[in-house]
């Protein structure tokens, strides 16, 4: 997949600064699959409007998409229809995250209410048969809680580069410290060019990021205490209101790995740990050549090993 630092002599140190605001040349694969637009609804579930994205016919077997933290139900946009003609695919945005309603309070048991919501709200059940979970980084927190505590709902998970926080853990000071405000910027590419990710990666296809970029902003109007502009979705306060709590003993449902083999989650030692807290382990897959963001620097071959790890947890 592609440097971004190698296709630009100019490349200014942003991930999106050297295209000016305009979108990047997209590889047709990636276009073809944006171009399969999904239904797009909403839910609440204890005060807060979720966002739901879906694709494929109800009735066929569910796949639940969960993306990880400050990111957004279409990070998946991209993936999902690669299966909805065989599944019944939906994605959610968390609260506090895309274009989800904000809470006073987060916490693992509500984002795990929003999982059960959407498996129900996505009829991703009407096969008769419980879905399966594809959750990214963060997203793998909510879905160990559901293995754990509710795992009837659910008939197994693949864990996609998501290492369980350590109880001593916590997140990098940059996201604890949080902040009052988003940033407003007066141009989308001045807001572009702020886009980075976390852990800091600056390897992936440029039409994926532009991609990712622009589904986490929006356009706000001036007010008394602030200028018009661009600014994140996401809630700049979300560590601070965060109580991870438990995430449950070990999954009782089948559980399929996937992590990417440059990781910066999963230095030496790390996937051997997270492989013996989970009794059902049907397979573990590297990428070899990935970093975190698994979707941004190799997102078919993260589709193949999705396509081929579903059966092994039947």
């Amino acid at each position: 997949m592609n440097d971004i630092a190698s296709l630009d002599p100019n490349y200014d140190g942003t991930l999106l600064g050297r295209f000016g605001g305009e979108r990047p040349p997209a590889a047709a694969w990636f276009e073809e699959a944006i171009a399969h637009e999904p239904e797009r609804s909403f839910f609440e579930v204890d005060g807060a409007q979720i966002e739901l994205l879906t694709w494929g016919e109800v009735g066929k077997p569910g796949l639940l998409f969960l993306h990880g933290n400050a990111a957004h139900a279409d990070w998946w946009s991209f993936i999902a229809p690669q299966f909805a003609g065989d599944f019944r695919c939906a994605a959610i945005s968390w609260s506090g995250m895309g274009r989800s309603g904000w809470r006073d309070r987060y916490a693992i048991p509500i984002f795990a209410k929003e999982v059960e919501a959407a498996i129900k709200t996505a009829e991703l059940g009407a096969s008769g048969r419980a879905p399966v979970i594809v959750a990214h980084s963060f997203g793998g927190f909510p879905t160990l809680h559901v293995a754990s505590f509710h795992p009837e709902i659910i008939s197994g998970a693949i864990l996609v580069d998501s290492a369980p926080p350590k109880s001593e853990g916590g997140p990098p000071p940059r996201l604890a410290q949080g902040r009052a405000h988003n940033p407003r910027y007066p141009t989308i590419e001045s807001a572009l060019r702020r886009f980075r990710f976390l852990p800091e990666q600056d390897k992936g296809m440029p039409e994926i990021i532009d991609w990712m970029a622009r589904g986490a902003l929006h356009e706000v109007p001036e007010t008394e205490d602030a200028p018009g502009g661009w600014t994140w979705r996401f809630d700049p306060q979300f560590w601070q209101h965060f109580e991870r709590g438990d995430l449950g003993p070990s999954p009782k449902v089948p559980i399929g790995l996937i992590v990417g083999g440059k990781s910066a989650l999963f230095p030496t030692g790390r996937l051997e740990e997270l492989q013996a807290i989970v009794e059902d382990l049907r397979f573990t897959t590297v990428v070899a050549e990935a970093y975190h963001h698994v979707l941004v620097d190799h997102p078919l071959e993260l589709i193949e090993a999705i396509r081929e790890g579903l059966p092994k947890l039947a």
